[in-house]
């Protein structure tokens, strides 16, 4: 039964990674187009799709890594996701796709620039928007019956969902912000530190926003937070919260070009680790939990061996593609 128990936590701690490299590594070149519509120009355009031009289908690596890690170790928790989140989930994978036609069509063309600079900015704000509604709506929990989700069509649409939503993308905004600080020169490099104050801002307000509701959302999440002596251990996170945000407020005042790229990646990750906190140990909130969604035990073992090597794997050749591509981007030069 150990055995059993340690495979669930592993497993359920691989996928953990993968989404949250995901959100690392393709949030910010989605903040990248939703950012895209403050930088009217085309060489600015240029140079800022430029940047990640190189990397940024590999980004999305992670994201099909976390969610088909999901259909094979935990299949019950995948089964009853999925119906309750069949429209944001759509949504997102649509907007994907017409952002990543959008990276290699806008160059193909002149006449219709315009409308594949809509593409990139109009898919990067879909997939962004759907990912934090679903996010939203997983953490105000799923109606299951049994073994089977038992809600309705629209269960996932609440104010909360709508919180979640926005505020990742305020935070992938943010993210795509000081991406360009730290891979642009110039005038547009000044844009990008002015729009990451304002993003900052607007995105501690939203961690303080969504921090505030989730308690109300079930006395689960109240008392994980709030009884003794848990508060022992997540009192931490805010407090570590308040820490990253000082230094990233020196950082941008100092225009420090490296600094608050990584330093909002700490935010990301805090406001990560407060989310895990929040639902442990359940996989689908206050129903389902790691062990009980888990699949047999030796599905678990002969995908763990393939994971060992493909990850390493992955994360070696992203380390790479990202050193080749290291420095400032200039008009003029890149990928394209």
């Amino acid at each position: 039964m150990s055995i059993g128990i340690d495979l669930a936590m592993i497993w359920a701690f691989i996928i953990a990674f993968a989404v949250f490299v995901y959100v690392v590594m393709d949030g910010f070149d989605l903040g990248l187009g939703i950012l895209f519509p403050l930088f009217p120009q085309k060489a600015d355009r240029d140079v800022i799709m430029n940047t990640v031009a190189p990397v940024w289908d590999g980004n999305e690596t992670w994201l099909v890594l976390g969610g088909g890690g999901m259909m094979a170790a935990f299949p019950l928790a995948y089964a009853v996701l999925m119906p309750a989140l069949y429209t944001p989930v759509i949504a997102m994978l649509l907007g994907l796709v017409f952002r990543g036609v959008a990276f290699e069509f806008r160059w193909r063309t002149q006449k219709a620039r315009n409308r594949w600079d809509l593409a990139f900015a109009g898919g990067s704000l879909v997939a962004t928007l759907a990912q934090g509604i679903a996010l939203g709506a997983i953490l105000q929990g799923i109606h299951v019956d049994g073994r089977h989700y038992a809600g309705g069509w629209w269960d996932w649409l609440t104010p909360f969902s709508i919180l979640t939503g926005i505020a990742l993308v305020i935070g992938y905004a943010l993210l795509g912000a000081t991406w360009l600080v730290m891979k642009t020169e110039g005038e547009l490099r000044d844009r990008a530190y002015q729009l990451s104050w304002v993003l900052l801002i607007a995105m501690l307000g939203a961690i303080g926003a969504v921090s505030i509701a989730t308690p109300f959302l079930a006395v689960q999440y109240t008392q994980r937070w709030f009884s003794w002596p848990n508060i022992i251990l997540t009192a931490p996170v805010p407090i570590a919260v308040a820490a990253v945000t000082a230094l990233l407020l020196r950082a941008l005042a100092n225009r420090f070009d490296l600094q608050p790229f990584f330093l909002v990646l700490v935010l990301f990750a805090l406001s990560y680790a407060g989310l895990g906190i929040s639902m442990y140990p359940y996989i689908v909130p206050q129903s389902i939990t790691i062990w009980q969604a888990a699949a047999p035990h030796n599905s678990q073992v002969f995908m763990l061996v393939g994971v060992s090597i493909l990850i390493p794997l992955i994360l070696a050749y992203t380390a790479w593609a990202y050193w080749v591509f290291r420095g400032k981007v200039r008009p003029g030069h890149g990928y394209h």
